[in-house]
C-alpha cells in the first residue's frame, strides 16, 4: 500500500513535470521521453496492483485452509488449543527428563569413584555390593566374632583397623555417614545376656562401632562418631535361605552401610545394572 502510493506521487510528479517542460520550451525528443517514463511508471503500478491482489487472495485462500483444517480437527474430536498445551507439556517433560539425565549421570560419576575407592576392602576378603539401594561394606560375622559372643577376635580387630585405615585417610569417604548393621542366621539363641538374636546383632553392631570410632593411640579406627550408627536386625535381613551351614554362615554378618546423600536416592541400583 505504502510502495502503491509513493508510485502515484511520482507519476503526478512525472506529469507536473512535463507540463512545465512544455511551458519552458523543452523539445518534443524530451517530451515523448518523459510520456515513455510515465508509461513505465503506469505499468509498474498496474504490476504491483496485480502482486497486491494476489497477496491478499493468497492469505485468504490460507486462512480459509486453516479455518477448514481447525474444523476437520473439531469434528475429529481434537481440541487445537489442548493440543498446544499438551505440546507445550511434552516440551516441559522432555526437558526435565534430559535434566534428570544429567543429574543421574553425575550421580552415576561420583557412585563409581567411591566403588572404586572401596575395592582395596574386597582384597581384605570383604565384599561391597548394593543392597536395598545402598552400597554395603560386608564382613563375615565368624571373622569378627566366636559363636554367641560379642568380643571382637583379633582377626576381626585387624580387618577393621584396615577399613577404619581405608576410610579415615580418604577425604570422599570420612565425608559420608555410615551405619554399622548386624545380623544373625535364623538358629534362636538359647538364652544368655542377650536373649535373642535382636540382642546379640544389636551387641556386634555396638562394639564394630566402638571399635571404628575408638582413638587411635588406643588401637581403635580414630573415625568420627558424628558420621557413624549402629543397628541389629537379628535373622530378619537374610542374604541366603538358612538351609546349609554355609548359607547360615553368610547370614551372620555386620555390614558398613554407605548412607546415600538425598539426591542419590534416585536409585543406586540402576547404576549397578547400568556397568
Amino acid at each position: 500500500m505504502v510502495l502503491r502510493s509513493i508510485t502515484r506521487v511520482y507519476l503526478l510528479a512525472a506529469l507536473a513535470f512535463s507540463v512545465l517542460a512544455i511551458g519552458c520550451g523543452h523539445s518534443e525528443d524530451e517530451w515523448n521521453a518523459k510520456l515513455k517514463e510515465i508509461d513505465q511508471l503506469k505499468a509498474q503500478l498496474q504490476a504491483e496492483q496485480k502482486a497486491h491482489q494476489k497477496t491478499d487472495s493468497d492469505y485468504s485462500d490460507a486462512k480459509a485452509e486453516i479455518d477448514e483444517l481447525k474444523e476437520r480437527l473439531k469434528r475429529a474430536g481434537v481440541d487445537v488449543q489442548q493440543l498446544n498445551a499438551s505440546l507445550a507439556e511434552q516440551r516441559k517433560a522432555l526437558e526435565e527428563f534430559k535434566r534428570r539425565a544429567e543429574q543421574l549421570d553425575e550421580i552415576r560419576k561420583r557412585f563409581d569413584a567411591l566403588r572404586t575407592k572401596l575395592e582395596s576392602l574386597v582384597k581384605l576378603g570383604l565384599s561391597v555390593s548394593v543392597r536395598n539401594n545402598r552400597m554395603v561394606i560386608t564382613m563375615p560375622g565368624d571373622v569378627l566374632f566366636d559363636s554367641g559372643r560379642v568380643d571382637l577376635k583379633e582377626q576381626g580387630k585387624s580387618i577393621l583397623k584396615q577399613v577404619a585405615d581405608v576410610i579415615r585417610n580418604d577425604p570422599t569417604l570420612n565425608s559420608r555417614t555410615f551405619q554399622v548393621a548386624g545380623h544373625t542366621d535364623n538358629h534362636p539363641l538359647a538364652g544368655g545376656p542377650y536373649k535373642d538374636n535382636w540382642g546379640l546383632s544389636v551387641m556386634r553392631a555396638r562394639e564394630v562401632l566402638l571399635f571404628l570410632i575408638g582413638p587411635t593411640d588406643k588401637g581403635g579406627g580414630g573415625l568420627d562418631p558424628t558420621k557413624w550408627s549402629a543397628s541389629g536386625y537379628g535373622d530378619t535381613d537374610p542374604i541366603a535361605p538358612n538351609d546349609t551351614p554355609e548359607n547360615r554362615a553368610k547370614n551372620r554378618r555386620v555390614e558398613l552401610v554407605v548412607m546415600p546423600n538425598v539426591e542419590e536416592m534416585l536409585d543406586i541400583q540402576s547404576l549397578m545394572n547400568n556397568k
